[in-house]
């Protein structure tokens, strides 16, 4: 029986781990099991479809070996410690399933005596849930670092996901505040777990004769996830997203996950201050585009430098290349439409289909729903243009399209900071400082000028 006292320390423990979504897994149940992960799968993720699954998100172990600076579990933190074992894991895993608070597991540890036993532990409990329980839902499992590389992959042949996480971006970084860890220790069962996914899925074309489809198999058929805490340390975002498109490339990841700083953990060489979620939103934007707009890293921000923050990575690259505008909707390609700011997958496709039948225009752009305030400074429809020549113009529209899809919602007594009639002139003649204010004002200010004719 397990004490609620050890459950609360463990369960929130493991809270600061964001890389535990639970999509790509097709484990379907067998005769007499219990448990389906192709299902819909105690911390909320999202499936590839948009479901809400439940996972219990736990630490097997808080006590921590390492002494990582960022970490509330490091060896010289003064906080209580609680050890589970598999044993208990896998009753409250199966007891948590029969009752309904859960459709799947995330399992991690912090490194409990040295990383070879812990990561034995981990492996025995999700051996014990396949195998003795007969547990076939989803199971996301933690890797450890420097443990060894064979049970890295009796792992992978068991769970549906594993997750190596880099934390921070450098060695450099790594070494100043997680000394124990080196970049070596975590791409290597990363690199590992790739190549033993890719020699499954040719194993299983050759013994079939089948191309093996996007997660199917018993090999990681979710795949591998990792985390970058962001704002710890000093670098760039530009270095993160290039590191992250390394990482993609090398490692076949399934995702990268990104943990805005928060000072959780008092340490002089630490930064005092919380990051910005937003900083976090730009880089989820801007792997998002990676990932499914074929945009590089060099595209999307220079190497020493950090996303902009008034507008998305897609209006910034758009920005910067204003030679390559306006584009013709009926003419363009699929991959050119997905470069427009305000078109996405789904708007460039229904737009490659729709103009089989017709000239659009942009009565046809506004019923599918193009987010037009951004587009229409990067298109034409059957010839026609209705942005702006002047670039800083469209800066200071995009930025307030922003502000005003961001900002709170102002009560019917709300006073504007400007008047409406005033604010055209305004931004025309503005200097700098008090462009910045207009870019700071209210929403109904922005939504204002977005409409004004400038």
């Amino acid at each position: 029986m397990i004490d609620e006292g050890r459950l609360k320390i463990l369960t929130d423990g493991a809270k600061y781990d964001v890389s535990c979504s639970s999509s790509g897994s097709r484990r379907r149940n067998t005769p007499n099991g219990l448990g389906n992960a192709s299902f819909g799968g105690i911390c909320h993720s999202f499936t590839q479809d948009g479901r809400c699954i439940s996972l219990l998100k736990i630490l097997m172990s808080n006590d921590c070996v390492f002494d990582c600076k960022y970490c509330p579990n490091r060896r010289s933190a003064d906080v209580e410690r609680a050890t589970l074992t598999p044993e208990e894991i896998c009753e409250l895993t199966v007891d948590f399933y029969r009752r309904n608070y859960i459709e799947g597991l995330f399992l991690s540890s912090a490194v409990f005596k040295n990383p070879d036993y812990t990561m034995e532990l981990l492996l025995r409990t999700v051996t014990m849930l396949r195998k003795q329980y007969k547990f076939n839902g989803y199971i996301h499992l933690k890797g450890i670092p420097h443990s060894d590389l064979r049970m890295t992959e009796l792992a992978g042949s068991l769970v549906d996901r594993m997750s190596y996480n880099l934390e921070l971006p450098t060695s450099q970084s790594l070494k100043l505040l997680a000394p124990q860890k080196s970049k070596e220790s975590i791409f290597n069962p990363m690199r590992e777990l790739a190549i033993k996914k890719e020699q499954f899925s040719l194993e299983h074309k050759r013994k079939t004769g089948l191309t093996q489809k996007k997660g199917t198999g018993r090999f990681l058929p979710a795949g591998q996830t990792t985390q970058m805490i962001v704002g710890a340390t000093k670098e760039t975002d530009g270095q993160i997203v290039r590191l992250t498109e390394a990482m993609y490339r090398k490692f076949d990841l399934k995702r990268v996950y990104y943990s805005a700083y928060l000072p959780v953990v008092q340490d002089p060489i630490l930064p005092t201050e919380k990051v910005e979620l937003l900083r976090e939103h730009r880089l989820y934007q801007a792997d998002w585009l990676m990932r499914f707009y074929g945009f590089s890293a060099d595209e999307i921000v220079p190497t020493d430098e950090n996303l902009p923050t008034e507008y998305d990575p897609k209006c910034a690259w758009a920005l910067r290349n204003m030679q390559l505008f306006p584009i013709e909707v009926n003419r363009a390609s699929v991959e050119e439409l997905l470069r427009v700011p305000g078109i996405g997958a789904k708007g460039a496709y229904k737009i490659v289909q729709a103009r089989k039948h017709t000239t659009l225009n942009f009565e046809h752009l506004k019923k599918m729903r193009i987010v037009l305030k951004r587009a229409k400074y990067f298109i034409t429809a059957n010839g026609k243009f209705i942005g702006s020549d002047r670039q800083d113009t469209v800066k200071y529209r995009l930025a307030l399209a922003e502000r005003a899809e961001t900002s709170e919602q102002l009560s019917l007594f709300s006073k504007p900071a400007i008047l409406e009639e005033e604010q055209t002139k305004l931004l025309l003649s503005a200097t700098q400082s008090e462009k910045q204010f207009l870019l700071s004002s209210s929403p109904q200010i922005a939504t204002s000028v977005l409409t004004g004719e400038l």
